[in-house]
Protein backbone atom coordinates (compact mmCIF):
# COMPACT_ATOMS: atom_id res chain seq x y z
CA UNK A 1 0.00 0.00 0.00
CA UNK A 2 1.30 3.52 -0.94
CA UNK A 3 1.31 5.96 1.65
CA UNK A 4 -1.18 8.03 -1.02
CA UNK A 5 -3.65 4.84 -1.41
CA UNK A 6 -6.47 4.38 0.82
CA UNK A 7 -6.64 1.05 2.79
CA UNK A 8 -8.66 -1.58 1.38
CA UNK A 9 -9.62 -5.00 1.61
CA UNK A 10 -6.90 -7.98 0.75
CA UNK A 11 -8.32 -9.69 -1.94
CA UNK A 12 -8.56 -13.58 -1.67
CA UNK A 13 -5.48 -14.96 -2.49
CA UNK A 14 -3.97 -11.87 -2.81
CA UNK A 15 -0.79 -11.34 -1.14
CA UNK A 16 -0.16 -9.72 1.78
CA UNK A 17 3.26 -8.42 3.88
CA UNK A 18 3.76 -9.52 7.62
CA UNK A 19 1.93 -6.40 9.46
CA UNK A 20 4.04 -4.20 11.70
CA UNK A 21 3.19 -4.55 15.22
CA UNK A 22 3.11 -2.35 17.95
CA UNK A 23 4.85 -2.85 21.32
CA UNK A 24 2.70 -2.24 24.58
CA UNK A 25 5.37 0.64 25.65
CA UNK A 26 2.13 2.86 27.20
CA UNK A 27 0.85 1.87 31.06
CA UNK A 28 -2.14 0.16 31.19
CA UNK A 29 -3.26 2.25 34.12
CA UNK A 30 -6.72 3.88 32.44
CA UNK A 31 -9.90 2.05 34.02
CA UNK A 32 -13.16 2.69 32.74
CA UNK A 33 -14.23 5.92 35.00
CA UNK A 34 -10.66 7.20 34.33
CA UNK A 35 -11.61 6.60 30.44
CA UNK A 36 -14.40 8.68 30.95
CA UNK A 37 -12.87 11.44 32.98
CA UNK A 38 -10.73 11.53 30.38
CA UNK A 39 -13.03 12.85 27.87
CA UNK A 40 -15.48 14.45 30.40
CA UNK A 41 -12.45 17.11 31.18
CA UNK A 42 -11.26 17.64 28.17
CA UNK A 43 -15.13 19.13 27.93
CA UNK A 44 -14.89 20.60 31.19
CA UNK A 45 -18.43 22.08 31.61
CA UNK A 46 -17.47 24.15 34.58
CA UNK A 47 -14.28 25.14 32.81
CA UNK A 48 -15.44 26.69 29.55
CA UNK A 49 -19.34 27.71 30.43
CA UNK A 50 -17.53 29.59 33.00
CA UNK A 51 -14.61 30.84 30.75
CA UNK A 52 -16.97 32.14 27.50
CA UNK A 53 -21.02 32.36 29.23
CA UNK A 54 -19.98 36.43 29.18
CA UNK A 55 -19.17 36.28 25.83
CA UNK A 56 -21.70 33.90 24.41
CA UNK A 57 -24.84 35.52 26.59
CA UNK A 58 -23.32 39.59 25.69
CA UNK A 59 -23.58 38.22 21.12
CA UNK A 60 -26.69 36.72 21.61
CA UNK A 61 -28.49 37.43 24.87
CA UNK A 62 -30.27 34.81 27.11
CA UNK A 63 -31.59 33.07 24.03
CA UNK A 64 -28.11 32.20 23.10
CA UNK A 65 -29.37 29.39 25.19
CA UNK A 66 -30.26 27.50 22.13
CA UNK A 67 -26.86 27.25 20.58
CA UNK A 68 -26.45 25.04 23.32
CA UNK A 69 -28.99 22.16 21.99
CA UNK A 70 -28.30 22.44 18.04
CA UNK A 71 -24.10 22.28 19.04
CA UNK A 72 -24.88 19.13 21.77
CA UNK A 73 -26.75 17.27 18.77
CA UNK A 74 -24.11 17.62 16.53
CA UNK A 75 -21.28 16.63 18.39
CA UNK A 76 -23.52 13.38 19.88
CA UNK A 77 -23.39 12.78 16.41
CA UNK A 78 -19.87 13.15 15.79
CA UNK A 79 -19.16 11.47 18.77
CA UNK A 80 -21.39 8.36 17.65
CA UNK A 81 -19.12 8.25 15.06
CA UNK A 82 -16.30 7.95 16.83
CA UNK A 83 -17.35 5.62 18.81
CA UNK A 84 -17.47 3.08 15.99
CA UNK A 85 -14.15 3.81 15.08
CA UNK A 86 -12.75 3.45 18.67
CA UNK A 87 -13.75 -0.08 19.18
CA UNK A 88 -12.20 -1.25 15.73
CA UNK A 89 -8.79 1.18 15.86
CA UNK A 90 -8.47 1.58 19.43
CA UNK A 91 -4.71 3.38 19.47
CA UNK A 92 -3.05 6.21 20.46
CA UNK A 93 -2.96 8.88 18.28
CA UNK A 94 -6.90 8.26 17.67
CA UNK A 95 -7.69 10.85 15.00
CA UNK A 96 -4.51 10.71 13.14
CA UNK A 97 -4.83 7.16 12.44
CA UNK A 98 -8.57 7.05 12.10
CA UNK A 99 -8.36 9.17 9.31
CA UNK A 100 -5.25 7.16 8.06
CA UNK A 101 -7.03 3.97 7.69
CA UNK A 102 -10.04 5.38 6.23
CA UNK A 103 -8.04 7.87 3.82
CA UNK A 104 -4.52 7.13 3.26
CA UNK A 105 -1.66 7.93 5.19
CA UNK A 106 -1.21 11.10 3.27
CA UNK A 107 -4.39 12.61 3.94
CA UNK A 108 -4.11 11.23 7.98
CA UNK A 109 -0.70 12.93 8.33
CA UNK A 110 -2.63 16.39 7.35
CA UNK A 111 -5.10 15.38 10.05
CA UNK A 112 -3.17 15.03 12.35
CA UNK A 113 -0.79 17.72 11.76
CA UNK A 114 -4.30 20.28 12.50
CA UNK A 115 -5.04 18.41 15.31
CA UNK A 116 -1.37 19.11 16.98
CA UNK A 117 -1.54 22.09 16.38
CA UNK A 118 -5.24 22.69 17.37
CA UNK A 119 -4.40 20.71 20.79
CA UNK A 120 -1.68 22.98 21.54
CA UNK A 121 -3.65 25.98 21.31
CA UNK A 122 -6.92 24.42 23.11
CA UNK A 123 -4.34 23.48 25.89
CA UNK A 124 -3.22 27.27 26.07
CA UNK A 125 -6.68 28.77 26.12
CA UNK A 126 -7.94 26.01 28.72
CA UNK A 127 -5.07 27.60 30.79
CA UNK A 128 -6.43 31.16 30.42
CA UNK A 129 -9.44 30.15 32.03
CA UNK A 130 -7.74 30.27 35.78
CA UNK A 131 -7.77 34.41 35.07
CA UNK A 132 -11.60 33.78 35.23
CA UNK A 133 -11.62 31.56 38.62
CA UNK A 134 -8.37 32.64 40.86
CA UNK A 135 -8.95 36.64 40.86
CA UNK A 136 -12.38 36.01 42.08
CA UNK A 137 -11.54 33.95 44.86
CA UNK A 138 -9.14 36.16 46.04
CA UNK A 139 -7.60 39.46 44.94
CA UNK A 140 -4.06 38.11 45.47
CA UNK A 141 -4.10 36.20 42.31
CA UNK A 142 -4.09 39.33 40.31
CA UNK A 143 -0.33 40.01 40.77
CA UNK A 144 -0.11 42.09 37.52
CA UNK A 145 -1.21 45.54 38.46
CA UNK A 146 -2.34 44.37 42.01
CA UNK A 147 -5.52 43.73 43.75
CA UNK A 148 -7.30 46.62 42.55
CA UNK A 149 -6.53 46.46 38.71
CA UNK A 150 -9.19 45.40 36.44
CA UNK A 151 -8.78 41.42 36.31
CA UNK A 152 -11.09 40.62 33.10
CA UNK A 153 -9.48 39.31 30.54
CA UNK A 154 -9.91 42.34 27.91
CA UNK A 155 -7.94 44.55 30.08
CA UNK A 156 -4.74 45.11 29.81
CA UNK A 157 -3.54 43.89 33.66
CA UNK A 158 -5.94 40.96 32.87
CA UNK A 159 -4.65 39.62 30.05
CA UNK A 160 -1.13 39.98 31.10
CA UNK A 161 -2.06 38.26 34.56
CA UNK A 162 -3.76 35.61 32.23
CA UNK A 163 -0.54 34.86 30.44
CA UNK A 164 1.09 34.83 33.98
CA UNK A 165 -1.27 31.88 35.75
CA UNK A 166 -1.71 30.05 33.09
CA UNK A 167 1.94 29.66 32.03
CA UNK A 168 2.38 28.57 36.17
CA UNK A 169 -1.10 26.08 35.24
CA UNK A 170 1.04 24.27 32.51
CA UNK A 171 4.56 23.80 34.85
CA UNK A 172 2.03 21.88 36.94
CA UNK A 173 0.21 19.91 34.38
CA UNK A 174 3.30 19.28 32.86
CA UNK A 175 4.79 17.70 35.84
CA UNK A 176 1.96 15.54 36.57
CA UNK A 177 2.10 14.24 33.19
CA UNK A 178 5.46 12.95 33.01
CA UNK A 179 5.24 11.25 36.47
CA UNK A 180 3.01 8.76 35.94
CA UNK A 181 -0.57 7.43 33.89
CA UNK A 182 -1.22 6.37 36.91
CA UNK A 183 -1.34 9.43 38.74
CA UNK A 184 -2.56 11.28 35.34
CA UNK A 185 -5.75 9.52 35.58
CA UNK A 186 -5.85 9.70 39.77
CA UNK A 187 -5.83 13.59 39.39
CA UNK A 188 -8.18 13.32 36.57
CA UNK A 189 -10.87 10.98 38.47
CA UNK A 190 -10.21 13.19 41.45
CA UNK A 191 -10.73 16.39 39.76
CA UNK A 192 -13.77 15.10 37.53
CA UNK A 193 -16.13 13.90 40.88
CA UNK A 194 -15.36 17.45 42.52
CA UNK A 195 -16.51 19.15 38.87
CA UNK A 196 -19.71 17.10 38.90
CA UNK A 197 -20.22 17.40 42.30
CA UNK A 198 -19.90 21.46 42.39
CA UNK A 199 -22.19 21.58 38.59
CA UNK A 200 -24.48 19.66 41.03
CA UNK A 201 -24.58 22.24 43.78
CA UNK A 202 -23.90 25.57 41.64
CA UNK A 203 -27.31 24.28 39.61
CA UNK A 204 -29.18 23.79 42.49
CA UNK A 205 -28.12 26.87 44.82
CA UNK A 206 -29.07 29.06 42.14
CA UNK A 207 -32.00 27.60 41.14
CA UNK A 208 -33.62 28.38 44.43
CA UNK A 209 -32.46 31.54 44.47
CA UNK A 210 -34.40 32.83 41.05
CA UNK A 211 -35.03 36.47 40.08
CA UNK A 212 -37.20 35.45 36.76
CA UNK A 213 -38.53 32.11 35.26
CA UNK A 214 -36.60 29.86 32.67
CA UNK A 215 -38.72 31.56 29.66
CA UNK A 216 -36.03 33.91 30.00
CA UNK A 217 -34.71 31.72 27.43
CA UNK A 218 -36.95 32.88 24.69
CA UNK A 219 -35.75 36.62 24.55
CA UNK A 220 -33.18 38.37 23.27
CA UNK A 221 -32.89 40.63 26.55
CA UNK A 222 -28.90 40.84 27.26
CA UNK A 223 -27.96 41.08 23.62
CA UNK A 224 -25.56 43.35 22.36
CA UNK A 225 -27.52 46.05 20.63
CA UNK A 226 -27.08 45.67 16.72
CA UNK A 227 -29.06 46.99 13.46
CA UNK A 228 -28.47 43.72 11.95
CA UNK A 229 -30.67 40.77 11.94
CA UNK A 230 -30.98 38.59 15.14
CA UNK A 231 -29.27 35.30 13.37
CA UNK A 232 -25.78 36.84 12.80
CA UNK A 233 -25.20 37.80 17.08
CA UNK A 234 -26.79 33.69 17.38
CA UNK A 235 -24.49 32.33 14.98
CA UNK A 236 -21.68 34.29 17.06
CA UNK A 237 -22.46 33.35 20.25
CA UNK A 238 -22.63 29.97 19.34
CA UNK A 239 -18.80 29.90 19.86
CA UNK A 240 -19.15 29.34 23.59
CA UNK A 241 -21.33 26.10 22.75
CA UNK A 242 -18.67 24.81 20.10
CA UNK A 243 -15.60 25.61 22.25
CA UNK A 244 -17.25 23.33 25.10
CA UNK A 245 -18.41 20.74 23.39
CA UNK A 246 -14.92 19.01 21.83
CA UNK A 247 -12.83 16.92 23.64
CA UNK A 248 -14.81 13.86 23.97
CA UNK A 249 -12.74 12.39 21.38
CA UNK A 250 -9.47 12.32 24.08
CA UNK A 251 -11.00 8.79 25.83
CA UNK A 252 -9.85 7.55 22.43
CA UNK A 253 -6.39 9.23 22.38
CA UNK A 254 -5.38 7.04 25.70
CA UNK A 255 -6.27 3.64 23.76
CA UNK A 256 -3.59 1.87 24.73
CA UNK A 257 -3.62 2.86 28.13
CA UNK A 258 -7.09 1.78 28.72
CA UNK A 259 -8.49 -1.65 30.15
CA UNK A 260 -10.46 -3.39 27.64
CA UNK A 261 -10.58 -0.34 25.36
CA UNK A 262 -12.34 -2.06 22.99
CA UNK A 263 -15.59 -2.55 25.56
CA UNK A 264 -14.89 0.47 27.18
CA UNK A 265 -13.79 3.68 24.81
CA UNK A 266 -16.89 3.47 22.49
CA UNK A 267 -19.30 4.05 26.02
CA UNK A 268 -16.99 6.66 27.57
CA UNK A 269 -17.42 8.65 24.35
CA UNK A 270 -20.77 8.99 24.02
CA UNK A 271 -21.15 9.11 27.69
CA UNK A 272 -18.88 11.88 27.91
CA UNK A 273 -21.41 14.17 25.44
CA UNK A 274 -24.07 12.91 26.94
CA UNK A 275 -23.36 14.19 30.71
CA UNK A 276 -21.51 17.33 29.17
CA UNK A 277 -24.76 18.31 27.34
CA UNK A 278 -26.79 17.74 30.11
CA UNK A 279 -24.90 19.60 32.78
CA UNK A 280 -23.98 22.33 30.77
CA UNK A 281 -27.62 22.95 29.49
CA UNK A 282 -28.60 23.26 33.35
CA UNK A 283 -25.88 25.27 34.00
CA UNK A 284 -26.60 28.22 31.65
CA UNK A 285 -30.34 28.35 32.33
CA UNK A 286 -29.55 28.40 36.17
CA UNK A 287 -27.51 31.37 35.66
CA UNK A 288 -29.79 32.84 33.67
CA UNK A 289 -32.38 32.41 36.47
CA UNK A 290 -29.96 33.78 39.00
CA UNK A 291 -28.42 36.45 37.12
CA UNK A 292 -29.14 39.80 39.39
CA UNK A 293 -29.37 41.58 36.14
CA UNK A 294 -29.40 40.83 32.46
CA UNK A 295 -28.91 44.35 31.21
CA UNK A 296 -26.61 45.88 33.23
CA UNK A 297 -23.58 44.82 31.56
CA UNK A 298 -22.63 42.59 34.64
CA UNK A 299 -23.47 39.19 33.50
CA UNK A 300 -21.46 39.81 29.63
CA UNK A 301 -18.48 41.25 31.76
CA UNK A 302 -18.22 38.90 34.82
CA UNK A 303 -19.79 35.68 33.19
CA UNK A 304 -20.78 32.83 35.98
CA UNK A 305 -18.26 33.86 38.55
CA UNK A 306 -19.98 36.83 39.14
CA UNK A 307 -23.64 35.51 39.33
CA UNK A 308 -22.10 33.01 41.71
CA UNK A 309 -20.45 35.47 44.47
CA UNK A 310 -23.34 37.66 43.89
CA UNK A 311 -25.71 35.48 44.92
CA UNK A 312 -24.28 32.86 46.65
CA UNK A 313 -22.25 35.54 49.18
CA UNK A 314 -18.64 35.93 49.07
CA UNK A 315 -17.82 32.88 51.26
CA UNK A 316 -20.15 29.77 49.89
CA UNK A 317 -19.30 31.50 46.15
CA UNK A 318 -16.13 31.30 46.54
CA UNK A 319 -15.71 27.96 47.43
CA UNK A 320 -17.61 27.01 44.65
CA UNK A 321 -15.57 28.62 42.41
CA UNK A 322 -12.13 26.52 44.00
CA UNK A 323 -14.40 24.05 42.36
CA UNK A 324 -14.14 25.45 39.37
CA UNK A 325 -10.47 26.17 39.40
CA UNK A 326 -9.68 22.24 40.24
CA UNK A 327 -12.07 21.98 36.69
CA UNK A 328 -9.76 24.32 35.02
CA UNK A 329 -6.76 21.99 36.59
CA UNK A 330 -7.80 18.66 34.80
CA UNK A 331 -8.99 20.27 31.79
CA UNK A 332 -5.62 21.94 31.15
CA UNK A 333 -4.60 18.35 32.18
CA UNK A 334 -6.51 16.31 30.17
CA UNK A 335 -6.26 18.52 26.57
CA UNK A 336 -2.18 18.39 27.32
CA UNK A 337 -2.27 14.46 27.39
CA UNK A 338 -4.62 14.11 24.56
CA UNK A 339 -2.23 16.42 22.62
CA UNK A 340 0.84 14.31 23.85
CA UNK A 341 -0.43 10.92 22.88
CA UNK A 342 -1.45 12.68 18.93
CA UNK A 343 2.09 13.83 18.70
CA UNK A 344 3.52 9.76 20.30
CA UNK A 345 1.56 8.48 17.78
CA UNK A 346 2.84 10.43 14.74
CA UNK A 347 6.62 9.76 15.88
CA UNK A 348 6.12 6.44 16.06
CA UNK A 349 5.49 6.32 12.83
CA UNK A 350 8.60 8.52 12.24
CA UNK A 351 5.92 11.05 10.60
CA UNK A 352 7.60 14.21 12.52
CA UNK A 353 10.87 15.74 13.15
CA UNK A 354 12.74 14.50 16.11
CA UNK A 355 10.88 11.40 15.68
CA UNK A 356 13.49 9.10 17.70
CA UNK A 357 12.90 11.15 20.58
CA UNK A 358 9.35 12.09 20.59
CA UNK A 359 8.30 8.51 19.95
CA UNK A 360 10.22 7.37 23.06
CA UNK A 361 8.75 5.99 26.35
CA UNK A 362 10.36 6.27 29.80
CA UNK A 363 9.99 2.57 30.61
CA UNK A 364 9.46 3.84 34.34
CA UNK A 365 6.80 6.20 34.67
CA UNK A 366 5.40 4.81 31.27
CA UNK A 367 4.59 8.00 29.79
CA UNK A 368 5.90 9.67 26.60
CA UNK A 369 7.55 12.22 28.47
CA UNK A 370 9.16 14.87 25.26
CA UNK A 371 5.54 14.89 24.29
CA UNK A 372 4.25 16.54 27.29
CA UNK A 373 7.26 19.03 27.13
CA UNK A 374 6.37 19.85 23.71
CA UNK A 375 3.03 20.29 24.13
CA UNK A 376 3.19 22.33 27.78
CA UNK A 377 6.30 24.50 26.18
CA UNK A 378 4.29 25.45 22.86
CA UNK A 379 1.13 26.39 25.08
CA UNK A 380 3.24 28.26 26.95
CA UNK A 381 4.81 30.13 23.99
CA UNK A 382 1.18 30.79 22.38
CA UNK A 383 0.41 32.69 26.15
CA UNK A 384 3.65 34.48 25.72
CA UNK A 385 3.11 36.04 22.22
CA UNK A 386 0.15 37.58 23.43
CA UNK A 387 1.45 39.15 26.55
CA UNK A 388 0.84 42.70 25.27
CA UNK A 389 -1.76 42.18 23.33
CA UNK A 390 -5.52 41.63 25.26
CA UNK A 391 -8.09 41.37 21.88
CA UNK A 392 -6.26 37.75 20.89
CA UNK A 393 -7.74 35.56 23.32
CA UNK A 394 -11.59 35.72 22.10
CA UNK A 395 -9.63 34.91 18.21
CA UNK A 396 -7.51 32.08 20.31
CA UNK A 397 -10.58 30.42 21.35
CA UNK A 398 -12.73 30.24 18.23
CA UNK A 399 -9.06 29.53 16.10
CA UNK A 400 -8.45 26.57 18.49
CA UNK A 401 -12.07 25.37 17.73
CA UNK A 402 -12.18 26.03 14.24
CA UNK A 403 -8.96 23.58 13.39
CA UNK A 404 -10.35 21.12 16.08
CA UNK A 405 -13.26 20.41 13.78
CA UNK A 406 -11.67 20.50 10.56
CA UNK A 407 -9.79 17.63 12.50
CA UNK A 408 -12.53 15.79 12.94
CA UNK A 409 -14.24 16.06 10.11
CA UNK A 410 -10.95 14.80 8.69
CA UNK A 411 -12.55 11.71 10.15
CA UNK A 412 -15.79 11.95 9.81
CA UNK A 413 -15.78 12.75 5.49
CA UNK A 414 -13.62 9.74 4.47
CA UNK A 415 -16.07 7.82 6.50
CA UNK A 416 -18.82 8.48 4.93
CA UNK A 417 -17.21 8.10 1.62
CA UNK A 418 -16.15 4.99 2.05
CA UNK A 419 -19.51 3.66 3.96
CA UNK A 420 -20.99 4.94 0.62
CA UNK A 421 -18.59 3.05 -1.92
CA UNK A 422 -17.90 0.13 0.02
CA UNK A 423 -21.73 -0.95 1.02
CA UNK A 424 -22.34 -4.53 1.14
CA UNK A 425 -18.65 -6.14 1.63
CA UNK A 426 -18.71 -8.91 4.03
CA UNK A 427 -16.23 -8.41 6.77
CA UNK A 428 -15.65 -9.89 10.32
CA UNK A 429 -16.87 -6.60 12.42
CA UNK A 430 -14.97 -8.65 15.38
CA UNK A 431 -15.71 -8.91 19.32
CA UNK A 432 -14.66 -6.78 22.11
CA UNK A 433 -12.53 -8.20 25.19
CA UNK A 434 -15.88 -9.86 26.64
CA UNK A 435 -16.50 -11.41 23.71
CA UNK A 436 -19.52 -9.38 22.43
CA UNK A 437 -20.05 -7.23 18.86
CA UNK A 438 -18.16 -4.22 18.74
CA UNK A 439 -19.73 -0.98 18.81
CA UNK A 440 -22.11 -0.40 15.59
CA UNK A 441 -24.60 2.44 14.23
CA UNK A 442 -25.58 -0.80 11.80
CA UNK A 443 -28.05 0.63 9.14
CA UNK A 444 -28.54 4.36 10.80
CA UNK A 445 -24.53 4.35 10.15
CA UNK A 446 -24.96 6.27 6.81
CA UNK A 447 -27.52 8.91 7.79
CA UNK A 448 -25.77 9.24 11.41
CA UNK A 449 -22.74 10.00 9.22
CA UNK A 450 -23.91 12.70 6.85
CA UNK A 451 -25.85 14.22 9.23
CA UNK A 452 -22.73 14.80 11.12
CA UNK A 453 -20.21 16.02 8.35
CA UNK A 454 -23.14 18.37 7.45
CA UNK A 455 -23.30 19.50 10.74
CA UNK A 456 -19.44 20.27 10.77
CA UNK A 457 -18.96 22.08 7.74
CA UNK A 458 -21.61 24.31 8.66
CA UNK A 459 -19.79 25.11 12.00
CA UNK A 460 -16.65 25.03 10.86
CA UNK A 461 -17.36 27.71 8.32
CA UNK A 462 -19.87 29.72 10.98
CA UNK A 463 -16.11 29.59 13.09
CA UNK A 464 -13.89 30.92 10.75
CA UNK A 465 -16.03 33.65 9.44
CA UNK A 466 -13.87 37.08 10.10
CA UNK A 467 -16.44 38.67 12.42
CA UNK A 468 -14.72 41.48 14.10
CA UNK A 469 -16.59 41.19 17.64
CA UNK A 470 -14.82 37.71 17.65
CA UNK A 471 -11.13 38.27 16.06
CA UNK A 472 -10.88 42.08 15.90
CA UNK A 473 -11.47 43.66 19.79
CA UNK A 474 -9.90 46.56 18.53
CA UNK A 475 -11.96 46.90 15.83
CA UNK A 476 -9.25 48.10 13.70
CA UNK A 477 -6.42 45.10 13.14
CA UNK A 478 -7.25 43.68 9.85
CA UNK A 479 -4.71 40.45 10.48
CA UNK A 480 -6.71 39.62 13.37
CA UNK A 481 -10.15 39.59 11.79
CA UNK A 482 -8.86 37.07 9.05
CA UNK A 483 -5.90 35.30 11.36
CA UNK A 484 -8.70 32.21 11.48
CA UNK A 485 -8.06 31.89 7.92
CA UNK A 486 -4.64 33.13 7.96
CA UNK A 487 -3.33 30.79 10.59
CA UNK A 488 -5.00 27.67 9.12
CA UNK A 489 -3.45 28.53 5.76
CA UNK A 490 0.34 28.75 7.25
CA UNK A 491 -0.62 25.61 9.22
CA UNK A 492 -0.97 23.74 6.22
CA UNK A 493 2.02 25.25 4.54
CA UNK A 494 4.04 24.35 7.00
CA UNK A 495 2.51 20.83 7.52
CA UNK A 496 3.14 20.53 3.99
CA UNK A 497 6.86 21.64 4.11
CA UNK A 498 7.43 18.87 7.18
CA UNK A 499 5.53 16.41 5.79
CA UNK A 500 8.01 16.51 2.28
CA UNK A 501 10.62 16.90 4.45
CA UNK A 502 9.90 13.58 6.54
CA UNK A 503 8.95 11.35 3.26
CA UNK A 504 12.03 12.16 1.77
CA UNK A 505 14.39 11.39 4.90
CA UNK A 506 12.38 8.70 6.40
CA UNK A 507 10.20 7.05 3.50
CA UNK A 508 6.46 6.41 3.77
CA UNK A 509 4.54 5.57 6.52
CA UNK A 510 3.53 2.16 7.15
CA UNK A 511 0.82 2.25 9.93
CA UNK A 512 1.19 -0.84 12.45
CA UNK A 513 -1.74 -3.08 13.99
CA UNK A 514 -2.05 -4.01 18.38
CA UNK A 515 -0.59 -6.94 19.39
CA UNK A 516 -2.97 -9.79 20.09
CA UNK A 517 -5.23 -12.10 17.40
CA UNK A 518 -7.86 -9.88 16.94
CA UNK A 519 -5.91 -7.42 15.79
CA UNK A 520 -6.23 -9.05 11.76
CA UNK A 521 -9.99 -9.14 11.70
CA UNK A 522 -11.01 -5.69 13.38
CA UNK A 523 -7.73 -3.66 12.48
CA UNK A 524 -5.84 -5.65 10.30
CA UNK A 525 -7.89 -5.42 7.24
CA UNK A 526 -9.18 -1.82 8.01
CA UNK A 527 -11.87 -1.60 5.56
CA UNK A 528 -15.16 0.50 5.52
CA UNK A 529 -17.21 -2.68 5.47
CA UNK A 530 -16.51 -2.85 9.27
CA UNK A 531 -18.56 0.66 9.59
CA UNK A 532 -21.42 -0.65 7.89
Amino acid sequence: MSAQEPPSLHAPGSPTKTPKIYRQELHRGVGSFASFAAGFSFVSILTTVFQLFGLGFGLGGAAFFWTWPLVFAGQLLVALNFAQLAARWPISGSIFQWASRLAGTTFGWFTGWVMIVAQTLTVAVAAIAVQAVLPAIWAGFQIIGGPTADPSLGSATGAQNAVLLGVGLLVLTTVVNILSVRIMALATSVGVLIEIIGVIVVVAALMLLPERSAAVVFTTEGAAPTDDPYIWAFLASSLMAAYVLVGFDSAGELAEETHAPRRTIPKTIVRAVIVSGLGGALLIIATLVAAPSLSDGSLASGGIAYVVTERLGPVFGRLLLVAVAVAVFVCTLAVQTSGSRMIYSMARERALPFWRTLAKVSPRTGTPIATSIVIGVGAALALAVNFGQSAIFTALSSLCIAMLYLAYLGVTLPMLVQRLTKRGTDVEHGLDEDGKPLFTLGRWGIPLNALAVAYQIGMVVNLVWPRAEIYDLTGETWWLQWSALLFIGATLVVGYLVHRRNRSRDGAIDLGHLPGSAEHSAIGTPSVATLA
